[in-house]
């Protein structure tokens, strides 16, 4: 568990829902709650980039104390930029990048990424079509920091951009993710009321009822 730690991003307002996405209310806990319980036994330190003092404040009050907050840029131009305010936050030498909105995050996925990250300046989950999850990954500290230095200097706010500044990256298959989590909930994020239902289905039915509801959904 040495030198882990987890950024998690807050997110905004949605207008989708009303409010404070990370505050929305599953399973009797805040949607980030579930996340930061989730790492909790995992990382040394947890780290929440929030957009305000306020939401930083509000979402305080539904988390335990030990959270650390820092707030992100006040006119952000991208997603990379409350990214490189979380990884400056940290000192330790991982740290997995997660969204408040994946309340089936996996302890387990989490471990494993951690686990393969040695030697690594990343671990990205991809799917068999190709497609990663750059929000659900584990990454070296130094050299993500410099990756997302060099393509926002190049004017690029995108995680993507900061990928592809890395060299070494480890990609693991969902394939092999299904080894720990074999419904893959993990990557399942709450965007909108529907899902918000679904999620909650998905956090109580049995696997194969579950596999059935989702075939085809990625």
């Amino acid at each position: 568990m040495a030198d882990r730690s987890a950024v998690v991003l807050a997110g905004g307002f949605s207008s989708v829902f009303g409010q404070e996405k990370a505050t929305l209310e599953f399973n009797g806990k805040s949607l980030i709650g579930h996340v930061v319980d989730a790492v909790n036994s995992i990382v040394d330190e947890v780290i929440v980039v929030a957009n305000t003092k306020e939401q930083a404040e509000a979402i305080a009050e539904l988390l335990e104390p030990n959270v650390r907050f820092v707030v992100g840029c006040k006119e952000s131009r991208g997603l990379l930029d409350d990214v490189l305010i979380g990884f400056e936050s940290s000192k330790n030498m991982h740290i997995l990048l997660v969204s408040s909105d994946s309340p089936l995050l996996s302890p387990s996925v989490v471990d494993l990424l951690f686990e393969l990250c040695p030697d690594k300046t990343a671990v990205i989950p991809r799917w068999p079509n190709q497609q990663i999850e750059p929000l659900h990954s584990v990454y070296h500290t130094k050299s993500a920091l410099k990756a997302a230095q060099f393509a926002i200097e190049d004017g690029l706010f995108d995680l993507d951009s900061m990928i592809d500044n890395l060299g070494g990256v480890r990609y693991i298959s969902t394939l092999a993710i299904q080894e720990f989590d074999p419904e893959l909930k993990t990557f399942f994020k709450v965007n909108a009321p529907l899902d918000l239902k679904m999620a909650e289905t998905l956090s109580k039915e049995k696997p194969w009822k579950a596999r059935a509801k989702r075939k085809g959904q990625f």
